[in-house]
């Protein structure tokens, strides 16, 4: 275990509990189980993992992994992905709406994430931007349509606090750098996939609206976005990496 890469590659079954020539080509990337219950629904296949930290399900060239919460965590999961160098991946994550505009159940697909969460200047200088693999994003923009569906596009902000709705200074510090949404998990997928040479996308589902008292998330909010809006957030996650399977459209524009 004195590489990276011996590291890598012992730990990601290690996590998973999944051997590395059983995961798909390409990765879908969620915070919530119901996403990979969902997945396994469909396409009929086991969960893997129960025991371990990080739970997926795989049908084809397509797995799910639900790494869990935060900005580590995103960057851990992207670092073990570098063991298989998947020909894309893709964050299906909620975020919360900073802007009125920005409704429940809305779509966002962010053209850049703003780095405040820290964990990614352990991998670039805090000069570099945090940008997703462009033809990744033109798929699920098609994608999107194709669903008779709609989108908003901007900047989403990526922060380590998990609680922070009642700072009112943080508050306008958000409405200063005009973010369309914030996370804790899209800043450091796009970083950590720059870093290990995998192109990233993400498509976010707005899943509160944390600048005002009411619109803060709680267990009954969430369960009626859990309802309403997660089954075509996941659908369109899907059919959009099948977009590029189907077409043999590669991603990987950048040269790392």
């Amino acid at each position: 275990m004195k590489t990276r890469r011996a590291i890598v590659e012992n730990w990601l079954p290690r996590y998973t509990g999944v051997p590395l020539n059983k995961f798909g080509e390409f990765i879908l990337l969620t915070n919530f189980d119901h996403y990979v219950k969902l997945f396994a629904q469909w396409h009929r296949v086991p969960i893997l993992g129960r025991d371990r930290p990080m739970t997926s399900a795989t049908a084809g060239d397509i797995t799910i992994i639900n790494f869990g919460m935060g900005s580590a965590t995103a960057a851990t999961v992207m670092d073990l992905l570098s063991a298989i160098k998947p020909q894309a991946v893709l964050f299906l994550g909620k975020c919360g709406g900073l802007k009125h505009r920005a409704e429940l159940g809305d779509l966002i697909l962010p053209i850049a994430a703003i780095r405040g969460e820290g964990t990614s200047n352990d991998y670039f200088p805090p000069e570099v931007p945090a940008l997703p693999a462009f033809a990744l994003q033109k798929a699920i923009s098609t994608t999107i349509r194709e669903h008779a569906r709609d989108y908003w596009t901007g900047t989403v902000y990526t922060t380590n606090r998990r609680v922070w709705e009642h700072d009112d200074d943080f508050k306008k510090y958000l409405r200063k750098i005009r973010a369309m949404c914030i996370d804790m998990e899209t800043a450091t997928i796009f970083m950590t996939g720059f870093y290990n040479e995998i192109p990233t996308g993400a498509l976010l589902l707005v899943s509160d609206q944390p600048m005002t008292p009411d619109g803060v998330k709680t267990a009954e909010s969430d369960t009626q976005v859990d309802q309403k809006y997660v089954n075509d957030h996941l659908r369109i996650g899907i059919a959009s990496l099948k977009q590029l399977i189907n077409k043999g459209v590669t991603v990987k524009h950048l040269k790392f």
